[in-house]
């Protein structure tokens, strides 16, 4: 589980994104992205970088739960049994902005931003981000304690970061990951989780 480390800024969003531009333009990668919680942040963090359309093909803001199921291919029996806000559903959108937008690797956040939306079960700040590639996916959980726009920004980071991590992985650490993935997302969201709040 993610915690606090300060609060993150745009500039330092960007420096991440500087550093994915780099490694995208050595082997050819290009990026999708599927937001929910940060609302097109990570896009923009992305695009903030100049020579970003060498990297970046676009992204998909799936606020409401008939987009994501539209336009990111998320079952919705997966929204119904797991709540917008899950593992499950974060792989899904990872998954689904990859395959919809042609990309190499996509990445994918979904979240309570906050101050409302919240529950006992899900409370505001938590969320989920995922990569998804040929090899398979990732997903981490985290749980923030700032305000709305410190939430979102701590999100975007969270996402970036993983894409950073995954993109300096061997090809064939995908998988191997993969595995141990499924079952951390089973321990983040329990065996038979309710459905919880859309992002918010």
């Amino acid at each position: 589980m993610g915690v606090d480390r300060g609060d993150p800024t745009l500039a330092d969003l960007v420096r991440l994104a500087q550093d994915i531009q780099v490694r995208c333009l050595a082997d050819g990668t290009r990026v999708a992205t599927a937001e929910s919680c940060t609302g097109g942040l990570i896009g923009h963090a992305l695009t903030e970088v100049a020579g970003s359309s060498d990297v970046y093909l676009g992204g998909i803001v799936s606020y409401d739960d008939e987009v994501k199921a539209s336009l990111l291919g998320v079952q919705t029996d997966t929204l119904a049994r797991h709540g917008a806000v899950s593992a499950q559903v974060a792989v899904a959108m990872a998954d689904g902005a990859r395959r919809a937008l042609g990309a190499t690797i996509a990445i994918a956040v979904t979240g309570i931003a906050g101050p409302g939306g919240g529950s006992a079960a899900k409370p505001v700040g938590l969320t989920y981000v995922a990569v998804a590639d040929k090899e398979g996916h990732d997903v981490r959980r985290h749980q923030w304690s700032g305000d709305r726009a410190t939430n979102k920004l701590a999100s975007a980071q969270a996402a970036l970061v993983l894409l950073l991590e995954r993109l300096a992985e061997p090809a064939s650490a995908g998988t191997t990951k993969d595995a141990a993935t499924s079952v951390d997302a089973a321990r983040a969201t329990g065996a038979a989780p309710g459905a919880g709040p859309t992002a918010t």
